[in-house]
């Protein structure tokens, strides 16, 4: 429970207003609904035992005697004048009265926690969404993508089913029970005391029979993980899969995890659905007891407690059983709700490693140049760079030529600071890129990558994707330059047609053009090219190689290439080999050296 109010504490303080008038209703319905049950007493003494008539009205106050001796006075009263059959109208008015303001304020009160439930949910989702956008490429490279997708939705309906759930609970049934309690000393304070010895060992034992639950919890929601994973790969690999002929190898693995889920749910379900049978049970027999107990008291000297006033104090139990029953269901509910909090605190409170220092400075442009220097990186120990240096100037070609894996991607990655450089240091203009706002850096950059990446919406808005209040005007023209406006003006709707998934309505190269033209609006000082001709037909590689030619004029260009004769024209020309930049120069001079370049330049050419 220490760990559940600790979620509480995190999510509810932008609610607080909601939740104290929450609990103000609550404490009046629970209030109302005692006395209620307190009005039962004198219809049952006047009416069964005439020793009870009271015939003389005392002066009103807040106390027990002068409460109950006016009361007994007006059902007197009413029996004496109009008879026995008004008595019971009479309480019954008094009761509806009371009942009426009691379902009114746990309507309220209900009303409120509403509101508290779907806002934190609300303010969980967001907040995860927020912290994947900021947590760095890295993260996503220790993750499965279909985990991660399975905390920010799965888990969270979980903790929306479990632990916001029992939000009405929490903040309502303790004030039930204790208000109860309160009207049960006011009639009797042994059986009271009585019912406080039986509670807790009920609760106790409910509280060993869950235990196990947030584990269990915990696989089941890691397993629906992996379900996910499995359905994530085979879509974005199907056509390898058919191509393979693998239908059956995919299903059958699906199947096994779904077997091993169906498992896993099957212990967790079954002992949760004990949570209602074994809290019906210890209710049972507490009333049990507490009837046995409080029959002794009647029937012994001296106890002062009479029949009507034990039915009453049955009544106040009675209410005290439900809300009791429901805290013990909350409790297994709650535990498989932090089992999914658990795994969404693993993304909530994940170290976002690219930190922007307090007081970092603007960058709008570049002025002079870029600088590598003595950079060193690594993944998980494997070095990567080894002590690279660079400089770039202002509005230069560098090409990055070399096998894949010697580096060349990390290299153009630590720019932007999708990584942050573990040794050395990256500098524009003199500022080392970690004094610079992460903003400002990367408005400078415009990627273009290997695999043109779209979101499935329309051109327009793929085009102006991260640039603020674009026209039509605008798009158009960055269209006209990437060689993209002609086959999206021949679409239905135009500018306003969908791609589909991933621009999967779209070529190849028609989503490199589009990919284009979303860097051309951006008009960025820095362009960084991975590839970007490298998985296209020769038609298209032309159009494409055109757009790039315009974009690439006047900005400072980092270009990787395997086609060594797409870069031939680059102002240097930087090999890469094993983590280190090995040669550099222009095409020709590079050449002339006879080394790598010419090795991989001789290897294209046949």
């Amino acid at each position: 429970m220490k760990e559940f109010i600790v979620v509480l504490q995190r999510f509810l303080p932008p609610y607080r207003r909601n939740l104290i008038m929450s609990v103000i209703y609550n404490l009046l319905s629970a209030f109302f609904s005692g006395l209620a049950m307190v009005f039962m007493i004198p219809i049952l003494n006047v009416l069964f035992d005439s020793s009870s008539e009271v015939l003389h009205l005392l002066p009103w106050a807040l106390t027990k005697e002068a409460l109950a001796n006016n009361l007994y006075f007006y059902v007197t009263l009413v029996k004496n004048e109009y008879g026995v059959a008004l008595v019971i109208p009479f309480i019954g008015a008094l009761m509806l009265v009371t009942t009426l303001l009691k379902v009114g304020f746990a309507f309220l009160a209900s009303f409120e926690i509403v509101g508290i439930r779907n806002g934190v949910v609300r303010d969980i989702r967001n907040q995860i969404f927020s912290k994947l956008m900021a947590l760095p490429l890295s993260f996503y490279s220790d993750e499965r993508k279909g985990d991660v997708m399975a905390r920010a939705t799965g888990d969270v309906s979980e903790v929306e089913n479990s632990i916001m759930s029992s939000i009405d609970m929490f903040f309502k049934n303790p004030l039930i029970i204790l208000v109860s309690v309160g009207w049960m000393a006011v009639l009797s304070v042994k059986l009271t005391l009585f019912v406080f010895v039986m509670l807790p060992i009920a609760g106790w034992i409910i509280g060993q029979t869950g235990k196990s639950l947030k584990l269990k919890s915990g696989k089941v929601q890691s397993k629906m993980g992996d379900l996910l994973g499995i359905i994530e790969e085979s879509l974005g690999g199907l056509r390898i899969i058919k191509a393979f002929n693998a239908e059956k190898k995919m299903t059958t693995r699906f199947s096994d995890e779904a077997e091993n889920y169906r498992v896993i749910q099957n212990h967790l379900q079954r002992r949760f659905v004990m949570a209602h049978p074994v809290s019906e049970f210890l209710g049972t027999v507490v009333m049990v007891l507490v009837v046995w107990f409080g029959a002794s008291l009647i029937t012994s000297d001296g106890s002062g407690l009479t029949g009507a006033t034990f039915l009453a104090f049955i009544g106040m139990f009675y209410q005290i059983i439900n809300p009791a029953k429901a805290f013990s269901s909350a409790f297994f509910s709650i535990q498989k709700g932090l089992a999914a909090m658990e795994r969404i605190d693993a993304i909530l409170l994940a170290d976002n490693k690219i930190y922007e220092q307090d007081g970092a400075l603007s960058l709008n442009h570049i002025e002079h140049h870029i600088e590598y220097k003595d950079v060193s990186f690594a993944y998980n120990e494997v070095k990567v760079l080894r002590n690279v240096s660079l400089t770039i100037g202002k509005g230069k070609m560098v090409a990055l030529v070399g096998q894949s894996g010697s580096g060349k991607t990390t290299f153009v990655d630590l720019l932007p600071r999708f990584h942050d450089i573990q040794q050395g240091s990256i500098a524009i203009d003199g500022k080392d890129i970690r004094s610079v706002k992460v903003h400002d850096l990367r408005a400078l950059m415009g990627n273009v990558n290997q695999e043109a990446i779209l979101f499935n919406d329309s051109f327009f808005n793929n085009i102006a994707f991260g640039v603020e209040n674009a026209t039509l005007e605008q798009v158009e023209n960055a269209a006209r330059v990437a060689n993209a406006h002609d086959f999206i003006s021949a679409t239905e709707d135009g500018y306003y047609t969908l791609v589909g998934d991933r621009g999967g309505k779209l070529s190849g190269g028609q989503r490199q053009r589009v990919s284009i033209a979303r860097a051309v609006l951006k008009n960025p000082d820095i362009l960084i090219l991975d590839e970007a001709t490298s998985a296209l037909d020769t038609e298209s590689e032309r159009l494409v190689q055109d757009a790039l030619e315009k974009l690439m004029q006047n900005r400072t260009t980092l270009v990787i290439a395997h086609r060594l004769s797409t870069v031939r024209n680059a102002d240097l020309i930087c090999v890469f080999h094993e983590g280190e930049i090995v040669e550099q120069g222009s095409h020709v001079e590079l050449l002339a050296q006879d080394g790598v370049y010419k090795k991989l330049h001789s290897l294209q050419m046949h």
